[in-house]
């Protein structure tokens, strides 16, 4: 399967998932990722600052309308939801919030889904609330690839048991064995 796109939504205990996730990804690797990350209203680029001194990716935030390139990293900004339009361009709105979060990881991954169906991978990572478990039930709908964090390697392990108890993903892996898998099947 030629995949076109990865989604991911992560939560509590994120940054430290992004820091490994991202120091482990080789330059080669090409597909775009675009990730809700729950985050403070306020909170500054900083963070994207900090994945980006140890990554061999191109990450930044998401920008209205930009569209979705081979080899970039982005993230849903500050209080914007973050969704993918039918033709592969990043789009933000200030929509109610979803699952108390806003952005929602629900809302890019049913909108992801869409527009890509088959050829999307959708994972979820540690997370203290139930955002995404909507959304990667919609992936797999639409027949994508589905990986959920294993809860007990989780640093909070309530969104991947939430994934788990909806839907039976295609994969259920510690954090390493998500970034050895993507490698091997992109």
């Amino acid at each position: 399967m030629n995949y076109e796109a990865i989604v991911i939504g992560v939560s509590s205990g994120g940054m430290s998932a992004m820091k490994i996730m991202f120091s482990l990804l080789p330059k080669s690797f090409n597909i775009p990722i675009i990730i809700v990350q729950h985050i403070g209203v306020h909170s500054d680029n900083r963070w994207i600052k900090i994945l980006n001194d140890t990554s061999n990716l191109r990450i930044k935030e998401a920008d209205e309308k930009e569209k979705i390139e081979q080899g970039h990293v982005y993230f849903a900004p500050p209080n914007y939801h973050l969704l993918i339009e039918k033709d592969k361009t990043l789009s933000l709105t200030i929509g109610e919030r979803v699952n108390f979060a806003r952005p929602s990881i629900d809302v890019l991954f049913e909108s992801a889904a869409e527009a890509y169906k088959i050829k999307l991978i959708g994972i979820i990572l540690t997370g203290s609330n139930n955002d995404g478990t909507k959304g990667i039930k919609r992936i797999q709908e639409c027949r994508g690839l589905t990986i959920v964090q294993d809860p007990e390697t989780a640093e909070s392990s309530f969104m991947p048991e939430s994934a788990i108890a909806a839907i039976k993903p295609d994969y259920i892996l510690p954090l390493e064995k998500i970034i050895e898998l993507l490698i091997k099947i992109t």
